[in-house]
């Protein structure tokens, strides 16, 4: 590869997948079993802002799952704990939701560390590809949770 890409090789990252994976399992969940006093079932006001933030969160899951740097993966970093960190605050958000408490700080656990956790993860792997999709779809996300339930 020539150019931005030239650091970058195709290659599987599995612990890319399996964020991916961690982070979307509990929307699977709430689809087939919706939370009491279910706030996220509300259609939203702002679909063209939805559909960008759809297409940059693909663009960035698909260059953290199958773009590698050349030199090989970094070890285990701050970045990859705060991966860590992000995603259990946002299982967090997840069980307050449940517990029926659907306020601005379950709503802002559900939109943010969602998002921060893909980008500690991003900066983990030194994927800089990934990076301007991820921030595009984390602002998105924002102003989607912000502008529709708070």
């Amino acid at each position: 590869m020539r150019g931005p890409l030239k650091n970058y090789r195709l290659g599987f990252d599995p612990w890319a997948l399996a964020l991916f994976s961690a982070l979307m399992a509990p929307n699977l969940f709430w689809a087939a079993f919706p939370a009491p006093a279910d706030v996220l079932q509300k259609p939203s006001a702002t679909p063209a802002l939805d559909a960008l933030a759809s297409a940059c969160q693909m663009l960035a899951i698909a260059a953290l799952i199958l773009l590698r740097r050349k030199e090989g993966l970094p070890s285990l970093s701050r970045w990859a704990w705060a991966a860590l960190g992000f995603l259990l605050l946002y299982y967090l958000g997840w069980a307050l939701y449940y517990q029926g408490q659907a306020g601005p700080w379950a709503i802002l656990l559900l939109t943010l560390p969602p998002c921060l956790s893909l980008l500690s993860f991003c900066l983990a792997r030194k994927n800089s590809p990934a990076l301007v999709p991820l921030a595009v779809f984390t602002a998105c996300h924002l102003v989607y949770g912000v502008v529709n339930f708070l």
